[in-house]
């Protein structure tokens, strides 16, 4: 979860460390002769003193660099033969002496290498888009660099592009065949004078659609290869430092100096666009999150996960990203309001999707808490939606999300509802004292988390007020995007048998950050002498300081939180999160904190019955199948060449997702209403009821929060061991 707000925890024992240090230029072994140098020197520094748990720099650190700058800049094994990485692999378990001496020689030599590759590759891909190809082969593609080796010599390599090629002229040929074999009567209904005219063209043949395919493609390779050599020769060796920070821990990174100043700008102000996160994944750009509320929230099609291929002005030809960074596609994607932007994504069943936005304005206001009454047989139930624990620490009066969701609380105590829900899905986290204080809505008095710095004992965080606000069923949704301090609330909830967590196994995220300046390792003396030579700040490293633990003992992380009622999920077949990652920190556990269970919920009957209505549930039976195909494909991530079979494979494809939202419009809808207290907010100006009644809208068709709804009547009818309340705050 690299893209989400950092947990602020003030606790001096995590930054002792940085009190002590010696500079770098303080002694002439310490000192680099080039600016590169002196980066890795301060990086290696900082994660010396500073990181949580530093790796020993030996052979099997060197070994786990050297893999992460191959796959970082040729994922897909598309550049390098096999003889070439041989070359470089007489750094691989070198590269430990170079880090501890401040060296570069394998980063010089692995650039030059690099920059050979590409005008090798790009005149590989000129000269293959030259000749027509056809599409009634056997041949299949591997897109996946896990599961293919490097070529074996430039003829392998050449063929390797060859195969490639042809499969963006396919999918691209694919795509142009499709829009033209749409009826023509479509088009003469519909509102759209270009459309209609496009149509009562004459159809081109085959031939000239692969002609146009060709086009279409050789004008994307264009761009791939520009935005491959705009990679200078600074940022590969910022992605270079970012393999040695990453093989620390998946969430310590570098930031130079630019970087830093696009982190800073993310936390905060508004911008038209379209409210969606977007991260880089294997060399692909992904959603991370979909803010509610925003352009991409309200139209409902894009979730997190899908791969973004292209990006469309309107009606406009769209640019295919391939090679594009982060801030590129971002870039693209913002635009003026009220403007339209399409995005080509892919699923991850593999279905391809054009979906259109009108880009708005992106408020943080569209991320603080809120609530709805769910209308059940069994009476009314409470929902409240957190998508992250948010805290404005500038300003006094800043809002707290812990005392938005106790207002929240208030409002559906006076709608007299029979249960709550809090839906902590896709919360990537926040303020840890947020966590704390909104734990102690539901408990009276105790420990909520253990925090742990390096080499110091642990520090317990504990709600002090006496007393409940609210001590009635609660259950809390989360997803395999619940991480950090959404685990902790889950985790602290489950502890004391307070709440039922429901929904998959979260993130795994159980580390604490901290944005440090890396000008501070180097000596007041180094730094004039850089100023005077015109030299700039050296760059930043988000460190990871600290490690959660429950107040069960157990970390949070790399395993998560395992929900007590589980509910099928297309991805709960492949391996997500935190543990993905080989370099993450390792679960493990410490002495459990003193607290006693304040309720005795019976889980195991719970989701017995939960189990018995998802099994009867031709969604969640739907999802389960999906979640089979999603795991066959990252298995065998491979492509026919051949147009039938390519054109039969992506229909399968997309066939579950167009099940599943046929299912989801049959079922019947829950009613739902804001509390009476938001109503004179909401009908303020149409767009905030507009906002309001999308909102309510997606929550009816929200299968999982259904069945939750179901699980909280359990919860009301089964007796309690315990009785919950000592008092109200």
């Amino acid at each position: 979860m690299k893209n989400k707000v950092l947990i602020p925890l003030v606790v001096g024992g995590a930054l002792a460390a940085f009190l002590s240090f010696k500079y770098i230029g303080d002694d002439g072994a310490a000192t680099g002769n080039t600016r590169k140098e002196l980066v890795v020197n301060t990086v290696m520094k900082a994660l010396k003193d500073g990181h949580f748990a530093p790796r020993d720099i030996n052979d099997s650190f060197s070994h786990n660099v050297f893999v992460k700058v191959m796959d970082n800049l040729d994922p897909e094994k598309k550049f390098f033969t096999a003889a070439e990485v041989n070359d470089l692999k007489q750094y691989e378990f070198k590269l430990d002496d170079e880090i501890n001496s401040g060296k570069v020689v394998f980063f010089d030599q692995f650039n030059a290498a690099f920059s050979k590759a590409i005008d090798r590759a790009d005149a590989y891909q000129k000269e293959l888009l030259q000749t027509p190809y056809t599409f009634t082969g056997n041949e299949r593609i591997q897109l996946s660099g896990e599961k293919t080796d490097y070529a074996a010599d430039e003829t392998a390599l050449k063929e390797r592009w060859k195969q490639y090629i042809k499969f963006r002229v396919l999918a691209k040929y694919v795509d142009l065949k499709k829009e033209q074999e749409k009826p023509a009567e479509k088009a003469d209904k519909s509102k759209d004078k270009d459309a209609t005219a496009a149509v009562k063209k004459t159809p081109k043949t085959d031939a000239q659609l692969e002609v146009d395919a060709r086009d279409g493609v050789r004008k994307n390779q264009e761009r791939y290869f520009t935005r491959l050599r705009k990679i200078n020769e600074d940022e590969r060796f910022s992605i270079y430092v970012n393999a040695i920070t990453g093989s620390e821990d998946p969430h310590t990174d570098y930031f130079p100096p630019k970087d830093k100043e696009r982190f800073d700008e993310q936390m905060s102000g508004t911008f038209f666009g379209i409210g969606a996160g977007l991260k880089e994944e294997d060399g692909k750009i992904k959603i991370s999150n979909v803010m509610p509320g925003t352009p991409s929230w309200k139209q409902g099609e894009l979730k997190a996960g899908d791969e973004i291929q292209k990006v469309g002005q309107g009606k406009a030809e769209p640019d295919d990203i391939q090679g594009f960074e982060v801030e590129d596609v971002v870039k693209k994607i913002r635009g003026p309001k009220g403007t339209e932007v399409r995005l080509t994504v892919k699923r991850e069943d593999g279905s391809i999707k054009v979906i259109p936005i009108i880009r708005g304005e992106v408020s943080i206001e569209e991320t603080f808490a809120k609530s709805a009454v769910i209308k059940s047989p069994s009476g009314p139930v409470g929902y409240i939606y957190l998508p992250e624990f948010y805290a404005d620490f500038q300003h006094q009066d800043g809002r707290r999300c812990a005392e938005d969701v106790a207002k929240e609380v208030q409002k559906l105590k006076n709608a007299g509802v029979t249960g709550i829900i809090l839906d902590l899905r896709y919360n990537g986290g926040g303020s840890l004292s947020d966590v704390v204080d909104m734990g102690g809505l539901f408990i009276d008095q105790g420990p909520i988390v253990q925090v742990k710095s390096a080499d110091a004992a642990p520090m317990t965080l504990r709600d002090g007020a006496k007393g409940t606000l609210y001590d009635g069923p609660l259950a809390i949704m989360v997803n395999q995007y619940s991480a950090s301090a959404s685990e902790i609330m889950a985790a602290a909830m489950q502890d004391y048998k307070r709440a039922v967590i429901v929904g998959a196994p979260t993130y795994g995220k159980g580390t604490v950050q901290k944005v440090i300046s890396l000008d501070e390792f180097i000596s007041p003396m180094k730094r004039m002498q850089m100023q005077s030579a015109g030299e700039g700040p050296v760059g930043a490293l988000k460190l990871t300081v600290q490690k959660f633990y429950r107040i069960n003992g157990g970390s949070t992380q790399l395993r998560g939180v395992v929900p007590d009622v589980r509910l099928p999920d297309p991805y709960e077949m492949i391996d997500q999160g935190e543990r993905k990652d080989k370099a993450a920190l390792k679960w493990d556990e410490i002495p459990a904190a003193a607290y006693k269970p304040s309720n005795s919920v019976n889980t195991g009957q719970i989701a017995s019955l939960s189990n018995k209505r998802v099994a009867a549930n031709p969604a969640f039976m739907l999802i389960r199948e999906s979640a089979k195909e999603i795991k066959a494909k990252e298995d065998d991530n491979s492509y026919s060449l051949n147009e039938a079979t390519y054109r039969a494979e992506l229909e399968k494809a997309s066939q579950t997702s167009k099940k599943l939202e046929e299912l989801q419009k049959k079922g019947t809808p829950m009613p739902i209403t804001s509390p009476k207290e938001d109503m004179a907010k909401i009908n303020l100006d149409k767009s905030s009821k507009e906002k309001n009644d999308t909102w309510i809208k997606n929550l009816q068709k929200d299968i999982y929060l259904s069945e939750t709804v179901n699980i909280i009547n359990d919860m009301s009818k089964l007796p309690m061991a315990v009785n919950m309340g000592t008092g109200m705050k």
